[in-house]
């Protein structure tokens, strides 16, 4: 099992709001000058919320969500500090609550 920790939003706010885009852009380039692995995804709606285990993190963060999800937690910690108004955690999967860490509820279009 692997532990991911997120950082969490209204989709709104990450996507509209926030220089989210120049973000993950810089940080996918960094990753490239030093041949390392990308370890972070952007999922809308993410399905790990529907756990009842997030049932209070779901409760209070706006709907719909999106979430930067990654397996490095410094990753997570530096991006809290950049985008100030996001709420972050962890949790573990797969599991029998979290199946898929990265599934969408967004319905694909």
């Amino acid at each position: 099992m692997t532990t991911y920790y997120y950082v969490l939003a209204s989709q709104r706010f990450l996507l509209e709001e926030e220089p989210l885009e120049e973000v993950l852009r810089e940080r996918t380039r960094k990753y490239q000058e030093e041949e390392q692995e990308i370890d972070f995804w952007l999922v809308k709606q993410p399905a790990f919320l529907e756990a009842r285990e997030m049932a209070d993190v779901k409760a209070k963060c706006p709907q719909p969500a999106a979430a930067i999800i990654s397996t490095n937690s410094s990753f997570i910690t530096w991006l809290k500090l950049r985008l100030e108004y996001v709420a972050t955690g962890e949790f573990p999967a797969p599991s029998d609550t979290i199946p898929d860490p990265l599934a969408s509820l967004a319905a694909v279009s």
